[in-house]
């Protein structure tokens, strides 16, 4: 008996210390505070910053860190959202903190359509279903042996790009072009064969790029719903109609091609002997089993969603990137002249077409490409990242289910770390710069995001790079870019899906002599 009473005392003890531990350690946890933001009435706060675009919501924050410092709370819907300006708080919550930071936001159920009921790498909450998706875009498109199997797909579609630009510069007697509707025609084209595994013809590519850049502009009119879903939903059911409608569009347009891609894998092995085989994107979807959701295939609708995330992430960020590009290469003719001259260098005067392998040796190139992705990053915040268990970051709480987001291009213009931020100057990329040796994956230290950073960062990093590289040198190995007689180069930004110019960019395009 008083064996049993001491273990009985024992184990009451214990119970009780570890009530009292957990009971401070809860309290210390109540005790530690939001990062500071703005004092608002949850409901009209909600109402304020519902109404507000980026392109409002970007000075505002700018404004808002000089008085509360580089970690900020809004009440922005239903949860809090903080806001991270500061490179250093970055690295810090990305990595050492990546776990707790790495899941989505779930979508509102009346809204859920667009992703395939989260069924894509982009909007999949963290966890298997997302490992599996990213795996296979990974290992199955974006590797480098797969990669450099669409090079004559590149080099297909820069053939594409020129007659494009060379029509628009004879159409008229300045020869001047419009060059990101070229530039989007390029990419869209690539992206729809290594998505399709076709080469369709131009009214098909149009359709497809009409349907989706429609819905893409017009999903921003959904935010609304996050606010009270469950009223907004009967509110504005003629948006939600609206998009339904557009997506089913969509639809239309790609189960066709993917059903193609049904009957070309049942005589795979006769296209490959004869050279007419294209593997692509919808081949390693049509092959995907979900172990999770017991080891069915994807749905219409979910190989819709992901061929459109495909079409949509490697299109937009690519030819806005390029557009910044160009416009600073016909704003700066030095600059241009010194990376002509490293082409030339490496191929010679007379070669047409830049190769791939010779890219490897173009320091220059990718200092300029560098410098292009710092000072103007396609998107100057990345998908908000939704966080699973209680934070601590810098002494601020971090409550479970917030949204984070980080604001890219404040980090890619800080003085602290880059010297006169807002010049484009891309030899500070090459040795004895501040950008010399720059990680861009952010794995070490974030000086720069243009793709994310951490588990989320995206996975077409690399795709994305080689294609800016390739286009960029072949434009200009092919064609001297000047300004149009009488107009600037304007480098004001607008927001559409990613941050492009605010006066698309127009130039004069004069075939190189020595390729005559």
């Amino acid at each position: 008996m008083e064996v049993w009473l001491l273990i009985f005392l024992s184990l009451s003890l214990a119970t009780g210390l570890t009530l009292l531990l957990h009971q401070a350690t809860t309290n210390a946890t109540k005790k530690r505070r939001l990062p500071p933001g703005p004092p608002a009435v949850r409901l009209l706060g909600n109402l304020f910053w519902l109404w507000r675009s980026l392109q409002e919501l970007e000075p505002i924050l700018r404004d808002l860190r000089s008085r509360y410092g580089p970690i900020v709370t809004l009440q922005i819907g239903s949860r809090p959202a903080i806001f991270i300006f500061d490179r250093s708080v970055a690295h810090r919550a990305l990595i050492e903190h990546g776990t707790a930071l790495s899941d989505r936001l779930t979508p509102v159920p009346a809204a859920r359509f667009l992703s395939g009921n989260q069924h894509t790498i982009s909007t999949a909450a963290y966890g298997p279903l997302w490992r599996l998706l990213r795996r296979n875009l990974t290992s199955e498109i974006l590797h480098s042996p797969r990669v450099k199997l669409y090079a004559p797909h590149r080099s297909w579609v820069l053939q594409v790009l020129t007659n494009h630009l060379r029509s628009q510069a004879d159409s008229n007697d300045a020869g001047a072009v419009t060059a990101m509707e070229s530039f989007h025609v390029a990419m869209f084209s690539l992206l729809v064969l290594m998505c399709f595994g076709e080469k369709l013809d131009e009214k098909a590519i149009k359709d497809i790029e009409i349907s989706n850049r429609s819905l893409l502009l017009y999903s921003s009119q959904l935010n609304v719903l996050g606010f009270l879903p469950r009223i907004t939903r009967y509110v504005y059911w003629n948006r939600i109609k609206t998009a339904s409608q557009m997506c089913q569009k969509l639809a239309e347009l790609f189960v066709p091609l993917i059903d193609a891609r049904k009957e070309h894998k049942k005589q795979q092995q006769q296209n490959r002997e004869e050279g007419g085989y294209v593997y692509s994107y919808v081949d390693s979807l049509l092959d995907m089993e979900l172990p999770e959701e017991g080891g069915r295939k994807l749905t219409e609708e979910e190989m819709v969603a992901l061929c459109l995330e495909f079409l949509n992430a490697g299109t937009d960020t690519t030819s806005t990137a390029l557009q910044w590009i160009m416009a600073n290469l016909v704003k700066r003719q030095d600059i241009q002249a010194k990376l002509l001259e490293e082409i030339e260098e490496v191929v010679g005067k007379e070669r047409e077409e830049i190769k791939e392998e010779d890219l490897q040796r173009m320091p220059y190139l990718k200092a300029v490409i560098m410098e292009g992705l710092r000072r103007h990053p396609p998107g100057h915040l990345v998908l908000p990242h939704k966080v699973t268990e209680d934070v601590i970051l810098d002494g601020y709480l971090i409550p479970k289910n917030a949204s984070v987001n980080f604001m890219v291009a404040e980090m890619s213009w800080d003085a602290k770390v880059w010297e006169e931020p807002m010049e484009f100057k891309p030899e500070r990329f090459l040795a004895g710069g501040s950008g010399e040796g720059v990680d861009i994956t952010g794995s070490r230290e974030i000086k720069m995001m243009p793709f994310g950073v951490g588990r989320r960062m995206c996975p077409g990093l690399g795709l994305a790079m080689l294609h800016l590289e390739y286009f960029v040198a072949n434009l200009l190995r092919k064609f001297e870019w000047k300004a149009v007689d009488g107009e600037e180069v304007d480098l004001s930004e607008k927001l559409e899906f990613t941050i492009v110019m605010k006066r698309p960019l127009r130039a004069c395009i004069l075939p190189r002599s020595s390729l005559l």
